[in-house]
């Protein structure tokens, strides 16, 4: 088969690949760029494979990154580009179900091949467009099966992570999983806990965030992959409530945290654990943190205006997307957060310099009690953004506050 015209993305890189190819080398485009191309869907990163030895490749290209050179991997550097152009290779056994002992560079574009992950990825395409495939990736993919590369058991404990990639491109491409691929998963989903969770992570927000999201959250409950992620051991059921969730919105890492956080069945305290446990970052924290409360205010239909201003900007990017997820109604939403008299503190007509000229006495913590009380006064309504209207109100009702 061959693909024509090219897409412009490996128009850009083909230069590595005639270069490569002038010296006498193989090289091939190969992986998820050649996949999404056959697929017409949006292509990313352009990987390069080639016969070349690491050195070989520094010597045909005049700027070039050691990016990982002991597995094989030489960045090269073209003009505003740059492209990584890793040495066919074999890889040894995998002690620890992550990385290979060693890995030994070959000349053989088969020997490569057969390491990857599924047959949709393990397909080749060179400088004019001919597609080497050479495990029927190519029916695979017009067929929409996602299948590993010969025995899939192999597949999986060379690279536990495999198992969540696949619920992964499940959710991504639309695809079915093979059946002997879904049962090696499930026969060997425990050794997910081989794997940093910094890398599940990666896997499982990916696979949430997704278009078809649901199918590979079905494929991660009936594998019980959930069982050997942190804190969802027990979470089975309350996990498989999101599989009722509306397919529509694509989601962000955070709305994607905070949909999980809103359907586990944790004390609100707990929440907090979990989210560290998966090595969230401090953003994706403070977003469920914020923004889990007024998700079940919103559910239950008593959000209140402090609310939505307390919410931000992760109103419309965060919130607004999880609860139509959910199936909660927000159309209302954006409209009130735009009505609301303030959306961020330094929208308030006063600032702290300003309540020390008005109350010298004010120090340290009352400045910002008094800034807080003005602050939901005006968000509520009771008072309107005005600096003498908030002197007033402030005048009339700080007896909460020590002056």
């Amino acid at each position: 088969m061959q693909l024509s015209p090219l897409p412009s993305e490996f128009q850009a890189a083909l230069p590595v690949l005639s270069a490569l190819n002038d010296h006498g080398y193989e090289a091939y485009f190969v992986g998820g760029a050649v996949r999404d191309a056959l697929l017409h869907d949006r292509i990313h990163d352009v990987d390069i494979a080639t016969s070349a030895y690491p050195a070989e490749v520094k010597s045909v290209f005049r700027r070039t990154v050691d990016t990982g050179i002991q597995h094989g991997t030489v960045t090269v550097l073209l003009d505003h580009d740059q492209y990584e152009v890793t040495t066919f290779r074999t890889e040894s056994t995998y002690q620890d179900f992550r990385r290979p002992d060693h890995v030994t560079f070959v000349r053989s574009l088969k020997e490569d091949l057969k390491r990857r992950d599924f047959t949709v990825n393990a397909l080749a395409m060179d400088q004019h467009g001919e597609i080497t495939d050479l495990f029927a990736g190519l029916s695979d993919l017009q067929h929409h099966i996602l299948r590993a590369v010969g025995k899939p058991e192999e597949r999986f404990h060379e690279d536990a992570l495999r198992m969540m990639r696949a619920v992964r491109f499940q959710s991504q491409l639309a695809f079915t999983l093979d059946p002997a691929t879904e049962q090696a998963i499930a026969h060997h989903h425990g050794l997910l806990t081989k794997i940093a969770v910094e890398r599940i992570n990666m896997e499982f927000v990916k696979m949430m965030a997704a278009k078809d999201r649901r199918l590979g959250l079905k494929t991660f409950l009936d594998t019980q992959l959930f069982t050997a992620c942190p804190g969802m051991d027990d979470q089975g059921a309350a996990l498989a409530t999101m599989l009722a969730d509306k397919p529509q919105l694509l989601l962000q890492s955070g709305s994607v945290w905070l949909r999980v956080a809103a359907a586990l069945t944790l004390p609100e305290k707990a929440v907090e654990r979990f989210m560290r446990a998966w090595k969230t970052t401090n953003t994706e924290r403070r977003q469920v943190s914020q923004l889990l409360p007024i998700l079940k205010k919103i559910t239950a239909h008593h959000l209140t205006d402090w609310d939505l201003y307390t919410a931000g900007a992760d109103l419309l990017t965060v919130l607004v997307p999880v609860a139509e997820q959910m199936g909660l109604t927000t159309a209302a939403l954006a409209t009130r957060y735009q009505q609301l008299p303030l959306h961020q503190a330094r929208d308030l007509a006063i600032s702290g310099r300003t309540i020390t000229e008005w109350f010298p006495q004010v120090q340290g913590p009352q400045i910002g009690a008094l800034l807080h009380l003005a602050t939901q006064a005006v968000v509520a309504g009771q008072v309107p953004n005005d600096a003498g209207a908030i002197r007033h109100f402030l005048e009339q009702h700080a007896e909460g506050v020590s002056l």
